[in-house]
């Protein structure tokens, strides 16, 4: 099964502000850089927001996926507390709904499609494909 690599970052300069999102999809010697932007967000958002987009722009789900990340939460929302969240209605342990619900069923829905191995990396460090996704969603909070 051929291998699809993608980095994902989303960027806000306050909470709730303009923010930005961008991915990188690496396929062999492929490559595409997507970004974009929203004006009144927060970073969790954003964050949430490129995985999202980037697996929208997959056209086909024959592909191994690895997703990189610098988010704590999206890295945990997606491997440890969704589970709990979909057994619960999407509600919390205080039975509130979860913050930002329509963007975890969104992504949860797209990644049932695929077979998905998710990695943390540490954010502003030395990983090239990381810090060019993290400065893509910067510029697009910024504008």
């Amino acid at each position: 099964m051929s291998k699809i690599i993608i980095y994902t970052d989303g960027s806000c300069i306050w909470n709730p502000w303009p923010g930005g999102w961008a991915y990188l999809l690496m396929f062999g010697d492929k490559q595409k850089l997507e970004s974009g932007q929203w004006k009144n967000t927060t970073n969790n958002q954003m964050e949430l927001t490129a995985v999202i987009k980037a697996l929208q722009a997959l056209n086909t789900d024959k592909y191994s996926i690895e997703i990189f990340t610098d988010s704590k939460y999206v890295m945990d929302g997606a491997t440890k507390w969704i589970i709990n969240w979909k057994k619960k209605w999407w509600k919390t342990t205080n039975k509130q709904d979860v913050k930002n619900k329509e963007l975890w069923q969104k992504l949860d829905g797209l990644t049932s499609k695929f077979n998905i191995k998710r990695h943390w990396v540490k954010g502003h460090d030395t990983n090239e494909f990381n810090n060019l996704v993290d400065e893509k969603a910067q510029e697009q909070a910024r504008e």
